[in-house]
């Protein structure tokens, strides 16, 4: 059986390729075993962490319009974020 939901992580690329962001930097840690890509759109910016241990795990951070680095726990708090960062574009 097909599942019916897909991952936050599956669900992010699709809008991100959708949308035409870049993969602007990618870092590898070998120590602590974390990849990090820096995905860029305009004046928007978010990282993806990958643990190479367990690359299930995934974890999603953007940084508000106040510099916080803000954790993303569905499409929606990224989409969100994300249009409000370019409605102050001007």
């Amino acid at each position: 059986m097909k599942k019916v939901a897909s991952s936050l992580h599956t669900r992010i690329h699709n809008w991100i390729d959708a949308f035409g962001f870049r993969l602007n930097s990618s870092r590898a840690n070998k120590k602590r075993r974390i990849i990090t890509h820096h995905y860029f759109f305009k004046t928007f910016n978010f990282f993806e962490k990958i643990d190479t241990r367990d690359p299930e795990k995934v974890e999603f951070l953007y940084f508000d319009t106040y510099g916080e680095k803000m954790k993303v726990r569905s499409l929606l708090d990224l989409q969100s974020a994300f249009f409000e960062n370019i409605s102050q574009l001007k």
